[in-house]
């Protein structure tokens, strides 16, 4: 008989609550819980990148806390079954990831198990599980960092992936935290297209696609969620966003480097449009990644395109999840640090896809995409979450 299971995935990048500790925590949390609550799942998968921050040396202590409060509170006391990973260790620099992961299962929920990549076979979930460390040694998550070799020319910094694998009544499936590598500078972004950090993040996810389904385990539908750092094609978006601009690039005197891309209208007392620096994104009619969920710029979000063969996603209707003001009082403004961007993502298997339970829009089990906490400051990152029902077999 098929049965299903309600489950919701959530990728969080949590940077923001450690940089500006306690301010925007318990608003983000009770968002969470809402969208919990909202949704009702038996299975949850939390994945969060950045845990600590970008202070992570002095924050590390706050991420913790973080862990437990979520694990320990009133609205999670119906998830009887918990397992929680944070690769805390940043003394550790040649494996440190800041990627941390929690499972909560539901009581109602029985036959549920994990697997152990060392003995190689699957054991039954039970109490509440723990591993904050390096997570070396630890047997039911494979973690690994980028190697560094993958980007001689880049600072190399805390990316990596983390699997954990299970099986839901008879159904296998990989879950797979995931971090890639952000732009560095919003000029050297648009040099080309696609830019050279795109093919950086291409390479870094094949590699975890070729690791995730290559013959040292045998191969199962999986999620990929996480902050991929997908961003728009940003040369072919300010060529669109200019067309009817005088463009002028400044360079700095000592040298030929370009220092700022200024675009300003042909009339209308030559008001600045759009201004480009290292890590200056400012667009004068920012409206328009809001407008209709961002729609009109999809057509420059073109990162996943070449995983077409392997990956699929349900559809974005929800507008860019990145860079969002910290300013609690500005809760839907972007900043203008980076063109705003869809770089929070839940990409599935072709075989995972074909395990969701397709039904009308009407139906308590449609399929639910989107964001959480839209209209509430929840840092520079939306996350995102996408709710849907598992088809399981009981016997």
């Amino acid at each position: 008989m098929e049965t299903y299971t309600d489950v919701l995935l959530v990728t969080a990048n949590v940077g923001s609550l450690f940089d500006n500790v306690g301010e925007i925590q318990s608003e983000w949390l009770q968002e969470l819980y809402k969208t919990i609550h909202s949704y009702k799942p038996q299975f949850i998968a939390l994945h969060f990148q950045e845990v600590g921050g970008k202070d992570y040396m002095v924050n590390m202590g706050h991420a913790e806390k973080f862990f437990w409060s979520i694990e320990s509170s009133e609205e999670m006391k119906d998830f009887d079954r918990v397992c929680i990973y944070v690769d805390n260790q940043f003394q550790a620099e040649d494996s440190f990831t800041a990627l941390g992961s929690i499972y909560f299962i539901h009581k109602t929920l029985k036959n549920i198990c994990q697997y152990d990549f060392n003995v190689k076979d699957f054991k039954a979930v039970s109490g509440k599980n723990k591993y904050v460390g390096s997570l070396n040694g630890v047997t039911t998550v494979e973690k690994e960092k980028f190697p560094k070799n993958f980007w001689p020319d880049f600072k190399w910094s805390r990316k990596g992936f983390m699997r954990t694998r299970w099986i839901i009544h008879n159904q296998g499936l990989d879950l797979v935290n995931v971090h890639l590598f952000h732009d560095a500078s919003n000029l050297i972004a648009c040099n080309s297209s696609p830019s050279i950090y795109s093919a950086n993040r291409k390479n870094a996810l094949r590699y975890v696609i070729n690791r995730i389904s290559d013959n040292r385990y045998t191969p199962l539908p999986f999620f990929l969620f996480g902050d991929f750092n997908f961003r728009l094609d940003t040369l072919s978006l300010v060529q669109h966003l200019s067309t009817s601009a005088d463009v002028q690039t400044v360079k700095k005197d000592s040298s030929n480097e370009v220092e700022k891309i200024i675009c300003e209208e042909k009339d209308n007392d030559h008001q600045v449009l759009l201004q480009i620096e290292e890590k200056i994104f400012t667009y004068l009619h920012q409206a328009v990644f809001r407008q209709d969920n961002g729609k009109a710029l999809l057509k420059y979000d073109k990162e996943v395109a070449d995983f077409h063969d392997v990956i699929r996603e349900e559809e974005i209707k929800f507008p860019p999840s990145y860079p969002y003001s910290e300013e609690y009082t500005k809760p839907t403004q972007y900043m203008n640090t980076r063109c705003p961007a869809w770089c929070d993502r839940i990409l599935m298997s072709h075989t995972a896809q074909e395990f969701i339970h397709n039904s009308d829009e009407d139906d308590e089990r449609s399929v639910v995409y989107n964001t959480v906490g839209p209209n509430v400051c929840m840092g520079d990152h939306k996350p995102v979450f996408l709710f849907f029902a598992l088809k399981t077999n009981d016997h």
